[in-house]
């Protein structure tokens, strides 16, 4: 396997998944819906085209994948999106569809390898029974997606999907989306939390499970990753500390104290016809708990390396803070 095509090459994750590939002596070919955000963002051995892939034709998309070995598909809409209801609907034709459509058209070019970078909400709507987190529209779609993909590469192409946490690094000429927790965090006194936690993960350790995903897992694998576990306490106290807000605290709180201006959240995105992927309601019940995941599962398989987390997230937030 020599050739990889990178949906979504110039973006966070494909950015670092792109450079991981040429260090171990892939070829690469990339499309990205956006222009580099810096123009030497990719080295010139990698061929790369702005446009669209959902807007090609099936000829085209077959063309440009001609000789591809393997396929990783890092693109689509996350939780983080407050579309129009039903949420369902909108997740259904941004993650689903177009991931249908790209396995079928990349099995048909000969692609062997597949690989569909998903959410660990995937995992716990599997996992949790006792809430019904699978049936908020972003984790049903991420099931879906995968299975879908799974099914278009059943006899002849191999379909891995990584399940991923909360992720740091930076990236030239992007801004950490964590800047949403420094601008949401600056200047207050005291910040409450709710007592659960969550698994976390370097943007390196992504690139570098994707490809062992690539190059050891096994079809139909769905691989949740996993750098460090840490309570949201402390990674609210780290935003504090990169702010240099001293005097300011956080405060952990209990479920039914937070839950009931969550459920306000939810009610007034239903007055204004929008609904989020996963129920502000519901990701009350999520950090309450602790969505921990063992590195030990999926590390040796995958080959990922251990990184210094805290530190990348001390790098992440002081980017957050300069910007």
């Amino acid at each position: 396997m020599k050739n990889v095509f990178v949906l979504g090459g110039t973006g966070f994750l494909g950015y670092f998944t792109v450079k991981e590939l040429l260090k171990r002596g892939y070829k690469v070919s990339t499309i990205s819906r956006h222009s580099m955000p810096t123009e030497d963002l990719l080295p010139r051995e990698v061929e790369y085209r702005v446009g669209d892939i959902n807007d090609m034709s099936d000829e085209d998309i077959q063309e440009m994948l001609k000789g591809v070995d393997g396929f990783i598909y890092a693109a689509g809409a996350d939780e983080r999106t407050l579309p129009e209801a039903p949420a369902v609907k909108f997740f259904y034709e941004a993650n689903v569809l177009p991931t249908q459509r790209i396995a079928r058209l990349a099995k048909q070019a000969g692609v062997k390898k597949f690989v569909l970078l998903s959410s660990y909400f995937a995992h716990f709507a599997e996992e949790w029974s006792d809430i019904p987190l699978k049936h908020n529209a972003y984790p049903r779609s991420r099931m879906l997606q995968e299975e879908i993909a799974c099914m278009e590469g059943q006899e002849g192409m191999d379909v891995m999907s990584i399940r991923l946490p909360y992720i740091f690094g930076v990236m030239p000429g992007r801004i950490p989306l964590w800047n949403m927790f420094v601008t949401k965090l600056k200047d207050q006194k005291v910040v409450p939390v709710l007592g659960g936690g969550t698994a976390m993960v370097t943007a390196q350790q992504v690139a570098e499970a994707t490809i062992g995903a690539m190059e050891h897992g096994e079809h139909c694998g769905k691989y949740s990753i996993c750098g460090l576990n840490m309570k949201h306490s402390e990674f609210h106290q780290m935003v504090m500390n990169a702010l240099g807000q001293k005097d300011s605290r956080v405060k952990v709180v209990p479920l039914e104290q937070l839950k009931p201006a969550m459920e306000r959240i939810d009610e007034k995105n239903a007055e204004a016809g929008k609904e989020q992927g996963v129920h502000m309601s519901m990701m009350a019940e999520i950090q309450n708990r602790d969505a921990y995941l063992d590195p030990a599962d999926t590390m040796p398989i995958l080959k990922y390396n251990e990184y210094d987390i805290r530190k990348s997230i001390e790098e992440t937030l002081r980017k957050c803070v300069q910007e």
